[in-house]
């Protein structure tokens, strides 16, 4: 590390919060990239992304979590797992909330965790830019009662609305450090793990009712051969029922899924890519310890 980077601020940010309130847009508008998938649907993270946002001031390393709720599975229980691991050991906690939600004690659980932890936190209110000043105003008075936040600061992730403000706000709650990854590193995360997840986002924006959550992708070869990226991976899904709907009408939905998928990999890569989609049945997958060993979940 150089004299220059131990004089700047460097650390680690959680985002917690209810599933889809917008963490995961709000972390690929920080680092500069998508780096976590998107979806309207609730509980698109299941793990922790980790993207690295480099400004001027320092870096700030960005741990994406999985929306806090009540599992009804043992992919739940991982996912709470990982998203309460999250809240121990950083330097600031950031806590992301749907402005447009009329229900604020439907974040009671998120303050809980927050109490359970010594770091200072952050309240990002976010999509303000679809409600009205005078239902904001009511936001923020009814979250500072709830929670004595460091700031609350009324955001847009999708516009970019306040983004430099809630920057300027984290750094100055990071220690000086020297910096944890390399100046233009994006994610520590593996090509394999985003390539499964960019293609899961396109099942997920593609599909509906309970397809969505029932799905797993793994990457299972890349080789790359002259200038084209060599792609195979497997769907997994739970019923041979979900597995036709995959597939579609003549192969047309999967292919779409495909070809939506392989643009993206393209553009996250670099490089033209071949990518290769198979459908697999894994019944009640969500529930096997073994399965989600084999996904990459870990109990903590």
């Amino acid at each position: 590390m150089n004299k220059e980077q131990h004089e700047k601020k460097s650390g680690f940010v959680a985002l917690i919060g209810r599933p889809n309130v917008g963490k995961s847009t709000l972390v690929n508008r920080l680092v500069g990239q998508k780096i976590a998938i998107m979806s309207s649907k609730p509980q698109t993270t299941r793990t922790q992304i980790r993207g690295v946002m480099n400004r001027d001031a320092g870096q700030a390393v960005l741990l994406d979590t999985p929306g806090l709720h009540k599992p009804k599975h043992l992919l739940g229980e991982y996912m709470v797992q990982s998203a309460n691991s999250a809240i121990r050991d950083v330097d600031v906690l950031l806590m992301v909330a749907d402005a447009t939600d009329g229900h604020v004690d439907a974040d009671e659980l998120v303050v809980e965790r927050l109490k359970q932890s010594p770091s200072p936190a952050i309240l990002a209110l976010n999509k303000v830019d679809a409600v009205a000043k005078e239902t904001l105003l009511r936001k923020i008075a009814l979250y500072q009662e709830m929670y004595p936040f460091k700031e609350i600061i009324p955001i847009s992730a999708k516009t970019g609305d306040q983004i430099e403000v809630l920057e300027r706000v984290l750094f100055s709650h990071l220690p000086t450090g020297p910096f944890y990854y390399p100046e233009g590193m994006l994610t520590d995360h593996p090509e394999r793990f985003l390539i499964a997840e960019l293609i899961r986002e396109k099942v997920l924006l593609t599909t509906r009712e309970e397809i969505p959550h029932s799905i797993a992708v793994s990457v299972e070869q890349m080789e790359k051969r002259g200038n084209t990226l060599y792609v195979s991976a497997v769907i997994y899904t739970e019923r041979d029922s979900q597995k036709g709907i995959l597939i579609g009408k003549g192969g047309e939905l999967l292919k779409r899924v495909g070809t939506m998928a392989r643009q993206d990999i393209e553009g996250l890569l670099e490089t033209k890519a071949f990518l290769e989609l198979w459908i697999k049945v894994k019944k009640d997958w969500r529930n096997a310890e073994h399965m989600l060993r084999t996904f990459g979940f870990e109990r903590e």
